[in-house]
């Protein structure tokens, strides 16, 4: 591996150039010839879910409500502007809504109620999964827009777009903007810190343009495979791809750039600095990245779909990043020499160790103090555990404040007060057809209204707030047959009170054309169906409905709605907790093993990994819960999503300090070699840290801003706080104390010993031969050595 990344090292040198133009030209075609990422970002967290869960399933009983599984409804509110509405104004509307069937990837437009007040009326517009796919979402919200812009004002008539289809599509707008403010301030933020630590002006330019250009190649590389649908893009994918790019990106740069300097101020030129670089941090970058990627893609075995789909469009992010990292960084470095640095002059024998090789000679004097003290640290910290409770994301509730959809649902909320834009639906499949025997529909509603769960009830005998009797609506199916067939004007000569005849055509969205599966809309008394409240209400609303299709001897019945599908993520989410962890954790052990070569180290590496997640964790219970006072919770992603990352992140950091002391092991004793390894590195994982946790709390803050809200908060801020104990604490004090304690079992089953040489040295193959000063050498020494040279080349 060694004569492999020596090779790379000097080829990366030589076509410093040609490396650098098919970077910069690769990167603007890839932009201009695919879509961008944010352009396909879904915010229905439900779009996620599992095909055999609860919440789907009862989706699909509803199809025959719904015209087809997961078909939405774009909610249209036509509204007078001066006084009732008018027999003339329902045949504009008429005139007007039936003009949606020609939108693209609009199926059928249905009546779905007038408002107590006669004052407004709602029609639905079901389009094909279009809240399943952002692209076609936007496309078909704004043709509805165009087509009402189209006709002109009416100067009786106001037309409204709502419902959770348009909320989405503005959403996604607010998503993007979110993703450019994070990733704006994340660039600020990182420019800044490196000026602090290089107090350089091009250092931190160099260090960051790769991670820049990376953003752009892997954003269309991944926005090109979402527009296919091999995968599903969340805001949180989105979010925390540009983190994780500019973050470790950065970190992979500091790496290098340090060792770079390094090799400047031992004497080497710049070119030989970047070569040599290369060789000795090559194979930790790589291993790093491999570990982060490892990780990403046990995320395929989750059943979650924001886990499942999270794993690779990171995982190609990383890959990208360490390509560039490898090649792109080193060819900038070598073309620009010792001017990276400038106005600082890095000079031969400036190598110092500072307060970091200070912070090592206290550790390796006493080691299990400071190990010991470490450990309960971290053990009160994650006490605070017992104290975190899961909450909902179910992203944004309303479409953001100002726009198209916002007015409109302010329009739903202000004319339809029994109705909810976003309601909670309780589906039944009866044995006996409802229009043959509708008073089976009362008995439900009893059962169902008896619970106290339900603020409103909409259903068949009461399709917008008022009702009808079971004898009506059976009369009324007999003359009329099946609503949804029905013209928003009754044929005339007809005898019926048109409000009648109104809330007949609206019953079209209760019962099937069969009167076989019949639907109940309800708003929650918990709240919001996306707040934390109405997540844990999910099992009892289950359990109500279960005993009121028993009453009636039902065949079948579900929940569906964003509440329900919240709950299904939540306890999908767990699964995949239990069981994907420990295979990420032992595929990371392997990697580790094959690393390092050592079967101790990656045990206690991972177990300081779990030791600083647990910490993390109950920092962030202690801090939301107990502190701040968030009764509803915290994100239930979080746990997840923070081991997963500080497991991989974390390793990053710990392959940096363990292949350090290895390679200063050859040359010194443990303890010299321990207090060199901290010395040189502790700047570079510092910096690294900062950086990544700083790319994390700008995630908290630009992120908070767009629909995640509070939930992006916690991912952020908890993340980052498990970085920056990870950063100071864990790899930096804990795993140096705990390598000196266990000396030369470290490297177990290996032998690492002063004065063998770092591989590939003159000094190893002298060793290797038998011929250092004392010792004496092994037998089969000298043919070792001279596999190893023809290794070397």
């Amino acid at each position: 591996m060694h004569a492999f990344y020596r090779g790379l090292g000097r080829f990366t040198v030589k076509f410093r150039w040609v490396i650098l133009i098919v970077w910069v030209f690769g990167t603007f075609g890839l932009v201009r010839s695919l879509p961008s990422l944010s352009s396909q970002v879904n915010n229905q967290n439900t779009a996620f879910l599992p095909a055999n869960s609860p919440d789907v399933r009862a989706a699909k009983l509803a199809a025959p409500l719904l015209g087809q599984e997961r078909s939405e409804p774009i909610v249209v509110a036509a509204v007078a502007r001066h006084g009732l509405l008018q027999p003339a104004d329902l045949g504009v509307i008429q005139k007007e809504t039936a003009a949606l069937k020609k939108v693209p990837g609009i199926i059928r437009v249905e009546f779905a109620g007038e408002s107590p007040n006669h004052k407004a009326v709602l029609v639905s517009a079901l389009s094909v999964n279009a809240g399943l796919d952002p692209a076609k979402a936007k496309t078909i919200v704004y043709e509805v827009i165009r087509t009402f812009s189209r006709a002109g004002p009416h100067p009786g008539i106001a037309f409204y777009v709502s419902g959770q289809v348009a909320d989405g599509v503005f959403q996604n707008a607010q998503s993007r903007s979110a993703g450019n403010n994070t990733q704006g301030l994340s660039i600020v933020f990182i420019v800044v810190l490196l000026f602090v630590i290089f107090r350089s002006v091009l250092a931190p330019f160099v260090t960051l343009l790769p991670a820049a250009l990376v953003l752009q190649v892997a954003g269309s590389i991944i926005g090109e495979i979402a527009s296919h649908h091999v995968l599903k893009v969340s805001e949180v994918t989105q979010l925390l791809l540009i983190v994780i790019i500019l973050g470790a990106g950065t970190d992979y740069g500091l790496f290098l750039v340090y060792r770079v300097r390094e090799g400047i101020r031992h004497g080497l030129e710049p070119k030989a600095a970047v070569a040599t670089a290369v060789e000795r941090v090559g194979e930790s970058i790589t291993a790093s990245a491999g570990t982060v990627i490892i990780a990403l893609l046990s995320l395929l075995l989750a059943t979650f779909g924001i886990y499942h789909d999270l794993g690779v469009p990171l995982a190609i992010g990383i890959a990208t990043m360490l390509l560039a990292g490898l090649t792109l960084l080193p060819a900038l470095l070598a073309i620009l020499g010792r001017a990276v640095f400038w106005p600082t002059r890095p000079r031969a024998g400036q190598h110092k160790f500072g307060w970091w090789g200070r912070v090592a000679g206290s550790i390796v004097s006493r080691p299990a103090p400071t190990l010991a003290l470490g450990v309960v640290f971290f053990g009160l910290l994650a006490a605070g555990a017992f104290w975190y409770v899961p909450s909902g994301f179910g992203g944004a509730q309303s479409a953001p404040h100002g726009t198209i959809a916002a007015k409109g649902d302010a329009v739903v909320k202000s004319y339809f007060r029994q109705a909810s834009a976003n309601p909670t639906n309780l589906v039944v499949k009866l044995s006996r057809s409802a229009w043959r025997d509708p008073a089976q529909l009362q008995v439900i509603e009893a059962h169902l209204a008896g619970s106290g769960l339900y603020t409103t009830i909409n259903y068949a005998l009461r399709p917008a707030g008022t009702a009808i009797s079971p004898a009506q609506l059976q009369a009324l199916h007999a003359r009329l047959g099946p609503p949804r067939t029905l013209s928003p004007l009754p044929p005339a000569g007809l005898g019926l009170p048109i409000q009648l005849y109104e809330q007949y055509r609206a019953d079209g969205q209760y019962v099937s054309s069969d009167g076989y599966v019949v639907q109940f809309a309800a708003g929650l008394r918990a709240g919001a169906p996306g707040s934390s409240k109405a997540l844990h209400a999910v099992p009892a609303m289950r359990a109500n409905l279960a005993a009121a299709a028993r009453a009636v001897g039902a065949r079948a019945f579900g929940v569906a709605g964003e509440a329900p599908a919240l709950y299904d993520i939540s306890a999908t989410s767990d699964s995949d907790l239990i069981h994907i962890i420990p295979l990420a954790a032992l595929a990371i052990a392997i990697l580790l093993a094959l690393v390092l070569r050592s079967l101790v180290a990656p045990l206690y590496l991972i177990a300081s990994v779990v030791l600083s997640y647990l910490a993390a964790l109950g920092l962030s219970s202690i801090l939301f819960v107990k502190l701040a006072g968030a009764g509803g919770g915290i994100t239930f992603l979080l746990p997840f999503l923070m081991f997963i990352f500080l497991l991989a992140l974390g390793e990053d950091y710990n392959i940096l300090v363990m292949t350090r002391i290895r390679e200063e092991a050859h040359e010194h004793t443990l303890k010299e070699a321990v207090v060199r390894a901290i010395g040189a590195s502790g700047p570079t994982i510092t910096s690294a840290g900062l950086v990544l946790a700083g790319t994390f709390g700008v995630l908290a803050i630009a992120g908070s801003q767009g629909p995640g809200g509070s939930q992006i908060r916690d991912i952020g801020v908890g993340l980052a706080l498990g970085i920056l104990m990870d950063t100071f604490l864990v790899r930096t004090l804990l795993v140096p104390s705990t390598v000196v304690l266990l000396g030369r079992a470290n490297w177990w089953p290996r032998h690492v010993e002063a004065g063998m040489g770092y591989p590939g040295t003159e000094q190893h193959h002298r060793w290797r031969l038998g011929r250092q000063p004392a010792g004496e050498a092994s037998p089969n020494g000298k043919r070792a050595a001279e596999e190893e040279l023809a290794e070397d080349g």
